[in-house]
């Protein structure tokens, strides 16, 4: 089954071709810099990473851009605030997104313009649309004229009458901007500049841009006409990424994005997310928290990319318990692959090389159906749960009557497809400084404790089990001997 995909702007699930054979050009709207990111931040991000991720996997080439707002009314109520600028307010919350953004195990985008760094791409865009009779200039504004491209609300499905109708009574006359306008819903592509804020130089006097006109000029800038993918959050839909459509189609006549994909929203306890209500949480509060990275990810993939997610403690609690389960047959090689006489170098190296099996065939097929994210946890977790029960039997038995190669592969297709989600785990690296206890010296403690138990001294034998089992180390006893492991 080949690739397709849901497209908000045909509103169907569409087979997925690329303007360029092999190649995928992606833009996903990024945030804008003046507050530590959220819920929805990490939704959107983890997704997107996930979908390029995807791609890769199944042979593309991808190209993969977000970019950030640093200029904005926000950005600036908040630099007034603090007493401080636009640039520093920027600057501090652009590090803190790839601190936190790190810490959920997302990879960087292959690149991140900035809204201030694309001046001369924003102005000139703007230039083209007013040549073109799409914008007009006024007071030192720019608006863009919405009435002029034929297909507004393509995207949205909204119409200008609909809309106008709904607007009526909502409308304030005596508004400067709204008196600026030719109609009502014209929106601005550059703002006359207001004492005390930045602002650029440019052929309609100082000023800085609108917020829609940013991405239009990025992509433009950094990927050319027509791209591939447009992706971000469903909030988005309406008005940026229609407004996006208007500004860049109008000058270049052809489609900005061949697929528009969208991502649902996140809801706390059955609430729309609302620093009002108390609701709000960050990345960086929800991880500090002590909630495992990997278990966010994993509720987050929990559900279809396009629907809503509602974050409960119910909710991250499950992906917890899920994460475990899976963490635990990830690191099956590491735990079990000198009892089954692996090659070492063979159980650790390559196992993220590509691999051709059933499971990986039903896991393409699974995600192949509009990145079916929770179809390909299914698989996984078949994985990851048969090897955890082979760990069991080893454990209690000492030895499994599966092939040896047989759960080596099982394990190579486990770490190779939950990475494509971003899902991976690494084996605690032993500190002697913390741990104080090495494979030799809990064997002779093994010894000593037989010893112990041989004499009858029940007291000594069950001391020196709590004293392994302090270092993370577990005794099992039966009657071939006693086994160990750690964790």
């Amino acid at each position: 089954m080949t690739l397709s995909i849901y497209n908000t702007l045909t509103r169907r699930q569409e087979q997925f071709t690329t303007v360029e054979p092999g190649k995928v050009k992606m833009y996903c709207c990024g945030v804008t810099v003046y507050d530590y990111c959220h819920l929805g931040h990490a939704r959107t991000s983890i997704i997107w990473d996930i979908v390029r991720s995807y791609l890769k996997f199944i042979g593309y080439d991808v190209y993969y851009i977000q970019n950030f707002t640093d200029i904005d009314d926000k950005i600036l109520k908040r630099a007034r605030e603090e007493n401080s600028s636009m640039e520093i307010v920027a600057e501090r919350y652009i590090q803190a997104y790839f601190e936190d953004m790190s810490r959920l195990g997302i990879k960087e985008a292959d690149e991140y313009p900035r809204a201030t760094h694309t001046m001369n791409g924003i102005v000139r865009l703007i230039h083209d649309l007013e040549h073109k009779s799409f914008a007009y200039p006024a007071d030192g504004d720019v608006y863009y004229a919405v009435q002029n491209f034929n297909e507004y609300g393509k995207l949205s499905g909204r119409k200008l009458e609909d809309m106008q109708a709904g607007a009526s009574e909502r409308v304030n006359i005596e508004d400067a901007e709204y008196q600026k306008k030719k109609y009502p819903f014209d929106f601005a592509l550059w703002k006359a500049a207001k004492p005390g804020e930045p602002a650029w130089e440019s052929p309609w006097g100082k000023g800085r841009p609108g917020w829609h006109i940013e991405c239009s000029a990025m992509v433009r800038d950094r990927l050319g006409d027509t791209i591939d993918i447009h992706a971000g959050g469903a909030d988005l839909i309406f008005p940026h990424h229609e407004n996006e459509i208007a500004q860049s189609e109008a000058v270049t006549g052809k489609p900005l994005a061949n697929y528009w994909l969208h991502n649902g929203m996140v809801k706390v306890d059955g609430e729309k997310m609302s620093k009002s209500l108390g609701n709000f949480i960050t990345i960086r509060q929800l991880l500090d928290r002590g909630i495992d990275p990997m278990a966010v990810r994993l509720f987050v993939l929990m559900a279809q990319y396009r629907k809503p997610i509602d974050f409960t403690d119910d909710g991250i609690l499950a992906a917890t318990n899920g994460w475990h389960t899976l963490k635990e047959g990830l690191l099956f090689g590491y735990q079990h692959g000198r009892k089954l006489k692996w090659d070492e170098s063979n159980q650790i190296q390559n196992l993220k090389s590509q691999i051709q099996n059933a499971e990986v065939e039903r896991f393409k097929a699974a995600v192949n159906d509009d990145f079916n994210f929770p179809g390909g946890l299914a698989i996984i977790f078949e994985l990851a749960k048969e090897l955890n029960r082979e760990g069991n039997i080893i454990i209690h038995q000492g030895k499994t009557e599966t092939p040896a190669n047989e759960l080596l592969q099982k394990w190579r297709t486990l770490i190779r497809l939950a990475d494509v989600l971003g899902l991976t785990a690494q084996p605690e690296v032993e500190n002697p400084v913390n741990h104080g206890i090495n494979d030799v010296d809990i064997e002779e403690l093994i010894q000593k404790r037989q010893v112990a138990r041989k004499a009858k001294n029940f007291a000594e034998s069950d001391q020196i089990r709590d004293q392994l089992l302090k270092k993370g180390v577990t005794l099992i006893d039966s009657k071939e001997g006693t086994r160990w492991h750690r964790g």
